[in-house]
């Protein structure tokens, strides 16, 4: 598989130039997503970008040997770079393709608000190599932008420690073509790297070793080693009480300011944001660093659907919760260390207690259980307390070798298990229980 990843450099000292090029670029996009929609009929038998390239430069560039065509894009742009013009037109092929087939789907579907016709929108230029961007030092730099109502060649700087943090984390990558962004005040390099991984056979569902995680917005994650016959391995717990402190003061503040008029308050905004990046990445490398640690094949994840709002006093939790990104950087940085990344059915996983004895009581208003004054606690029906969070951990773990193992078994032979287990069948309701009961079936029907 392929792992793409992306670092800025930011450039020391910006120039007008750099926004006449993004403005220019902008242009060629939308000039040629017009004539992607006009010839949709031609262009949609194009099969890839560069078919499409091609056709659209064979219908709009004047030559010698073709000295009229339908549109003239040399006369909308003049000298316009041949490398810009081609990135223009894959960028324009790629947003009418996603317009027609929205529509296509929308015609079929009519739901919502008909797709709008697509625009350029924040669309930055690619500096490709030797022809817009070249490195004429350590941290220096050339860029071919539009300067003096030309294109020509301006010397840029870049920061040090940008530079020397790509060269120390990616020397062993493939480089891609930089892209000339802006961000907020700032201009920035935007360096992409691609390297191949293969990760390695984890069909023999026996012998994996997992780490169940389960995520929290009051604990920052609960992990749990597992082996697919039910044996915890080993339990870890990762809390950032200071960084939550800092984090939830933060929002305090933000809350007093807003209560005296001050609605918007960017610079606070961008603290709380900064703090909850900081607990994000911090969470992500500690799950990567005890899957490494325990040995796992896997990390497993819930699938947690976010998409509703929140509402009530933990709606501002609840959007400050990224869970998301959390495991978007555990996947990155797992399949770099050759560690697969699963997810399962979330439901339950908290309300069912993993001995089977069915769903567990946790704090309320109606709660007088000294016990279960922390959120965190919860009580089986059988009267035991117990942790919520490493509760929730044994049955993701379940559920993931629950589902591995019905996959690895013939039809029939599923259908025998969920027969003698019928908790296996539906996997909402799978719990360490149901796993440890599956093993035993199985062990029975090897054993017959």
């Amino acid at each position: 598989m392929k792992i793409h990843t992306l670092y800025k450099s930011r450039i020391k000292k910006s120039s007008k130039a750099f926004d006449d090029t993004a403005r220019l670029y902008c242009r060629a996009v939308d000039f040629y997503i017009n004539v992607c929609l006009n010839e949709w009929k031609d262009v949609s038998k194009c099969s890839n970008s560069k078919d499409a390239v091609n056709f659209c430069e064979s219908v709009s560039l004047r030559t010698k040997a073709r000295p009229a065509t339908k549109y003239d894009f040399s006369g909308y742009l003049y000298k316009f770079p041949c490398y810009l013009r081609r990135a223009a037109i894959a960028s324009a092929f790629g947003k009418v393709s996603s317009y027609k087939s929205n529509l296509a789907n929308w015609n079929a579907n009519p739901v919502g608000e008909k797709p709008g016709i697509p625009h350029t929108g924040r669309d930055f230029p690619f500096m490709y190599r030797k022809n817009m961007f070249n490195m004429t030092g350590n941290y220096t730099a050339q860029v071919k932008v539009w300067i003096n109502n030309t294109w020509d060649w301006m010397d840029i700087e870049l920061r040090k420690s940008d530079i020397d943090y790509i060269r120390h984390h990616c020397k062993d990558r493939k480089e891609c073509v930089p892209v000339l962004r802006k961000r907020h005040r700032y201009w920035y390099l935007d360096f992409s790297f691609e390297e191949n991984v293969k990760l390695p056979d984890a069909s023999n569902i026996w012998t994996q070793r997992i780490l169940a995680v389960d995520l929290g917005m009051n604990h920052a994650a609960t992990a749990s080693v597992m082996q697919s016959d039910g044996t915890v391995l080993g339990r870890e717990s990762l809390s950032l009480s200071r960084e939550y402190d800092c984090l939830w003061t933060a929002v305090n503040r933000l809350k007093g300011m807003q209560q005296c008029g001050n609605r918007k308050c960017p610079h606070q905004w961008a603290v709380i944001k900064g703090i909850n990046k900081d607990i994000s990445v911090k969470t992500a490398q500690w799950i990567v660093d005890k899957a490494v640690l325990y040995g796992c094949d896997t990390i497993v994840f819930e699938h947690l659907d976010l998409g509703r709002k929140g509402s009530g006093s933990k709606k501002q939790k609840i959007a400050l919760w990224k869970s998301r990104y959390v495991q978007a950087v555990v996947a990155n940085k797992a399949h770099r260390n050759l560690i697969r990344i699963s997810h399962i059915n979330a439901w339950g996983t908290s309300r069912l207690a993993f001995d089977g004895s069915g769903y567990v009581e946790r704090r309320n208003r109606m709660t007088t259980d000294p016990m279960l004054k922390s959120y965190s606690m919860c009580k089986f029906s059988s009267g035991k307390y117990y942790n919520c969070d490493l509760n929730a951990t044994y049955n993701i773990g379940s559920r993931y070798f629950v589902r591995e193992i019905l996959k690895s078994l013939t039809v029939s032979e599923g259908l025998v298990l969920q027969a003698k287990v019928p908790a296996a069948a539906k996997r909402s309701q799978c719990t360490l229980s149901t796993l440890i009961s599956l093993n035993a079936e199985l062990c029975n029907l090897s054993v017959a």
